[in-house]
């Protein structure tokens, strides 16, 4: 199977242009591609994760990955999939992001002698004059035809900023300049990114000629990007300061049974072969595919070692163990106390485990909290400090959501 089909048989492509020679060039590993990356936080999460696990399966077919990271379009924000406008960061605070991002990145990505580029679109966007933008690349755009993109569209009720109408324009000069510079001969993004991708491939060809090669593949990058990164609590981090390698863990083996194949398929480097073995797993074989994919995709992120520590973990946890060592621990202070004491409502917002102390109460009052694996029904019910001292105690909301809560020495 080419690389080509494989990408297919995953079920990673969704749109495309001139697919016979998109074709061509990654079977040969002649593409040279990017997939952009607007530093909005300060660490990459799950909804990421798709479009890096494709960067390391075409590099490893031989082909080279442009990492663009938006030091430039972050200062305006993209529309895609908004309902309102994106919050305008500092330039101090993009920069610190695009570095947490880097390191993130290199754990997918391998950079060493030219085999992929880290670029920042910070360089050629931020020194653009205003009046040469609009003659050289704005001419190339239909204001008419702008309007009619999706990202655009799901915002025209509640009011498109002409700021945000600009990131189209952008990111097709993004495209235009990689071309120039490095020859970017294709690109990918998300299933919502597929006009702004478009606008890209057509400036080329108009301000270049039409033998200007350049591609186009979008992927369900998006759709399935944002199903994947949200969760009660929101993101999932690649970072483990921000997610443990436990919870990260725990994440993936909480999927539903609908999905556990295809993530499999789409995230994992297992063989295709080994996978379709699994479709007709049933019940408690399903709960081990969960197993085999949280391992795999920890594995990714944190490492073999970290990925190990969080499965035998979670098989504690849930097998009525005693091992919390890798299990997330939230810390209590004094000042939580009052007069020694803790009630239900603090320590489940403290931990995190609730935003609020009215999120708190319905889980209790719905049955959801269990304190060392015993229901608490009574909002009123308090802790003294010195119950958390030590290994402290494990605090449960709903099934799937533990902390081990401790009192900081």
């Amino acid at each position: 199977m080419t690389i080509f089909d494989e990408l297919k048989a995953r079920g990673l492509l969704a749109q495309l242009t001139d697919e016979e020679e998109i074709k061509e060039l990654i079977n040969q590993g002649k593409a040279t591609f990017y997939i952009g990356f607007d530093p909005t936080a300060d660490s990459l999460h799950v909804g990421h994760f798709m479009a890096l696990c494709l960067m390391k399966r075409l590099q490893m077919a031989g082909n080279r990955p442009i990492a663009l990271l938006g030091g430039g379009t972050a200062m305006i924000g993209d529309p895609s999939g908004r309902s309102d406008l994106r919050q305008m960061m500092t330039k101090e605070t993009i920069a610190y992001n695009i570095e947490c991002f880097k390191k993130q990145m290199s754990r997918f990505i391998d950079f060493s002698e030219g085999k992929a580029l880290l670029v920042n679109n910070a360089d050629w966007l931020m020194d653009l004059n205003y009046v040469e933008l609009l003659r050289e690349v704005g001419v190339h755009f239909s204001v008419n035809r702008m309007l009619t993109a999706e990202c655009y569209k799901q915002r025209m009720e509640k009011g498109l900023s002409f700021l945000e109408f600009n990131y189209m324009i952008m990111q097709s000069y993004d495209f235009f300049t990689l071309f120039q510079k490095y020859g970017c001969n294709m690109q990918f993004g998300g299933d919502d990114q597929w006009s702004n991708m478009l606008g890209g491939t057509e400036l080329i060809r108009r301000k270049l000629g039409k033998d200007a090669y350049a591609m186009t593949i979008t992927l369900l990058l998006n759709s399935e990007g944002n199903k994947m990164g949200k969760t009660q609590k929101g993101a999932v981090w690649l970072d483990p300061n921000k997610t443990s390698p436990f919870e990260f863990y725990q994440y993936w083996r909480n999927v539903n049974d609908a999905d556990v194949l295809k993530f499999l398929r789409m995230l994992t480097f297992l063989p295709l072969e080994q996978i379709e073995e699994m479709d007709t797993w049933e019940g408690s074989q399903l709960n081990q595919a969960k197993d085999i994919l949280a391992l795999e995709l920890t594995k990714l992120v944190h490492g073999e070692e970290e990925a190990l520590k969080a499965q035998e973990s979670a098989r504690a946890l849930f097998s009525g163990g005693t091992d919390m060592a890798n299990i997330p621990t939230a810390m209590l202070t004094e000042e939580d106390f009052t007069e020694g004491k803790i009630d239900i409502l603090g320590v489940l917002v403290k931990s995190g485990l609730n935003a609020t102390r009215s999120e708190a109460r319905r889980a209790v009052e719905q049955g959801g909290v269990t304190v060392e694996e015993e229901k608490v029904t009574d909002v009123k019910t308090t802790y003294q400090m010195e119950q958390f001292a030590g290994e402290g105690m494990m605090v449960r909301r709903g099934k799937k959501n533990y902390k081990r809560v401790v009192v900081k020495e």
